[in-house]
């Protein structure tokens, strides 16, 4: 068979252990996973009042236009609902925009590490892929993915508030960036983490689309409104940008449940208040816990904090798994001696926090 020469080498996405999987192997009856940034809160009570109300049958395709969704999503963001675009999760959004505009002679520019799929699509295209190491502080830098950018650039990729390291991009270094960007090149600006934000120098996206024609907003369901299992997400850009990759979309993408519930959900701002204020408190408690210890961290607008143990990653992720927690080792995310926590319940929070300074006491006896 004649597969493209660039994905001879590629490897398919690694999902974490399972719960079911860490119970089975360390006979646990209880497991906490904190390792996919989901909301430890769960969804709106909305959401719960749709399930139990719905009466569209299942035999019959979803709306293809998605249009219920598409016109709450677009009355909370105040655009018009031709500028919305939804996928499968906004890994899809992402696999579109890549499918569209990139190819062996193009090349795309992206932070690193940021968000695995950016770099995944474009090894899929064939296309050439100029990355930028961020900044001691975890930030990009601006200036330098600029000088990347020339006559082959298609896509710029930014991430913010980033994964993994939970930093964001200022407004002020955000709009001198896209003031330079040439015409022709797609901004990807990449909120999934967008609604635990409370950074005062924060942008305000949709008011940059008013003014920056070339730029895309994509947003998630999956993190703050909890439905990572509906899988559904959006990107927001001009009607232009929009109409050339609306073709690019697979017929009924999103499924009913996922419309309705998404929907629902998007109604429930009070929830969505709710979840930011926990989550601040929650990233309080490890950022105590780091300071009592004298670890280094990353402080995060997203809902996960980023947290260097001195030791390989793996290490603290085996010993936390064995224990009944499931975090992300930093070894795969660019980080190698760092875990990344999900921010938890309260209660959650305090449990691993307890583990993390067991490992600490175990480490310093070796």
């Amino acid at each position: 068979m004649k597969w493209k020469s660039q994905i001879q080498n590629l490897k398919a996405y690694q999902p974490g252990k399972t719960m079911d999987d860490v119970k089975a192997m360390f006979n646990l009856e209880k497991v906490v996973k904190l390792a996919s940034n989901e909301n430890p809160f769960g969804c709106s009570k909305n959401v719960d009042s749709f399930l139990k109300s719905n009466d569209f049958s299942h035999a019959i395709y979803p709306d293809g236009y998605a249009k219920k969704l598409r016109m709450a999503v677009a009355g909370h963001l105040s655009v018009d609902p031709g500028q919305l675009l939804f996928g499968n999760g906004s890994d899809e959004v992402i696999q579109m925009i890549s499918r569209a505009l990139l190819d062996r002679d193009k090349s795309t520019v992206m932070a690193t590490p940021t968000f695995p799929q950016y770099k995944h699509n474009a090894i899929v295209e064939g296309a050439e892929i100029r990355e930028v190491p961020l900044d001691s502080a975890g930030r990009h830098q601006l200036p330098l993915m600029l000088e990347e950018i020339d006559e082959t650039t298609s896509v710029v990729w930014l991430c913010s508030p980033n994964n993994p390291t939970g930093e964001y991009i200022r407004k002020d270094e955000l709009v001198s960036f896209l003031d330079s960007v040439p015409s022709h090149v797609l901004v990807v600006l990449d909120e999934a983490y967008y609604e635990y934000v409370v950074a005062e120098d924060y942008y305000d996206s949709m008011e940059l689309l008013k003014s920056y024609p070339q730029l895309l907003i994509t947003r998630t369901f999956s993190k703050a409104y909890g439905l990572a299992g509906f899988r559904i997400g959006f990107g927001v850009a001009s009607q232009e940008v929009i109409g050339k990759l609306e073709p690019i979309r697979e017929p009924f993408n999103n499924n009913a449940l996922a419309q309705g519930a998404a929907a629902a959900s998007i109604e429930d701002q009070s929830f969505i208040e709710e979840c930011r204020e926990h989550n601040r408190k929650g990233l309080e408690q490890y950022y105590s816990f780091c300071r009592e210890h004298g670890l280094d961290y990353f402080p995060s607008q997203a809902n996960f904090v980023l947290i260097d143990f001195g030791v390989s990653g793996d290490e603290v992720f085996q010993y936390l798994m064995s224990k009944g927690f499931i975090v992300r080792s930093g070894e795969a995310l660019g980080y190698p001696h760092t875990v990344r926590v999900t921010v938890g319940s309260t209660e959650q929070n305090e449990q691993v926090i307890e583990n993390m300074k067991e490992f600490l006491v175990l480490q310093n006896r070796a």
